[in-house]
């Protein structure tokens, strides 16, 4: 079975509207409508900086939400919707990620489970924390292809967030994320080669283009890594669309090559459900 994903590494404005319209102009191409999967980076529509967080914040059942229901269904795509930060009833404010069928139905919510607060020996200091809640599940959920889940960004630095929807049935993982000039160079290709490797199975990364003049900037290079660990698709940091075509019949030939799930010594120890 053959999958054809479209990863769109955007620029964000400080407009969400404007950053929404960008969206839905790139979609309306024919190589990106003719794709099966449709993925947006971590925060595309709002500038990554924490204070940001609650003023770009949208209720789940919002207009803004809902068109991008719409476009799923419109273009008759898997939509993963990056992600954007929502508020809740009670005025908590998460980073989450939306997934939508061919329909417009939303089949997947991720909440953000690790919040990137960092102390980089006082060179760097992030803390989402300051203005977001953390999520707590794993979720899968059902496509035409197999068993999908979501992490976002952090997340991909914690075994068990793989794992868990791993166990669960995932076969792909999408991770939107937005790692920095730091971290990017360093740990953004290893960390979805690693992660495809250990669970046997793709991992797609999505992320916002690079902006010198933002206050937060990113690394870029939106990647697909296949389950042997090979990069099948990587962006470079400047805006632009990255196509692929997934064959994931690979999935159940490396996992009956080298069968590291049925290996795992669970007598010793276990992965625990959340």
């Amino acid at each position: 079975m053959k999958m054809k994903v479209a990863i769109l590494q955007t620029k964000v404005y400080a407009d969400k509207i404007k950053n929404l319209e960008q969206v839905k102009s790139i979609m309306e191409r024919d190589d990106v409508s003719s794709c099966d999967l449709v993925a947006l980076p971590e925060m595309w529509n709002c500038p990554y900086q924490t204070e940001n967080f609650p003023i770009y914040a949208e209720k789940e059942d919002s207009d803004y939400v809902r068109e991008l229901g719409a476009l799923a269904k419109k273009h008759h795509v898997y939509f993963q919707a990056g992600s954007i930060p929502e508020v809740d009833d009670a005025g908590r404010v998460y980073n989450t990620a939306y997934t939508w069928d061919r329909e417009g139905n939303l089949i997947g919510k991720h909440r953000k489970v690790h919040l990137f607060d960092i102390y980089a020996h006082g060179q760097q200091v992030f803390k989402e924390s300051d203005t977001l809640t953390a999520g707590d599940t794993f979720e899968v959920f059902d496509t035409e292809f197999g068993k999908m889940a979501v992490n976002i960004c952090f997340d991909i630095r914690f075994p068990e967030s793989s794992r868990i929807p791993t166990l669960k049935g995932a076969r792909i993982i999408l991770n939107p994320g937005a790692f920095n000039m730091t971290t990017g160079p360093a740990h953004w290709e290893l960390g979805f080669r690693q992660r495809a490797i250990e669970n046997q199975m793709y991992m797609i990364g999505a992320a916002p283009s690079r902006d010198k003049e933002a206050g937060y900037i990113a690394w870029g290079h939106s990647i697909i890594a296949d389950p042997w660990g090979n990069v099948v698709m990587q962006l470079d940091e400047k805006e632009g669309v990255g196509i692929a075509e997934l064959d994931l019949d690979e999935i159940d030939r490396i996992r009956g090559k080298l069968p590291l799930l049925s290996a795992r010594r669970t007598d010793l120890y276990r992965v625990e459900e959340i």
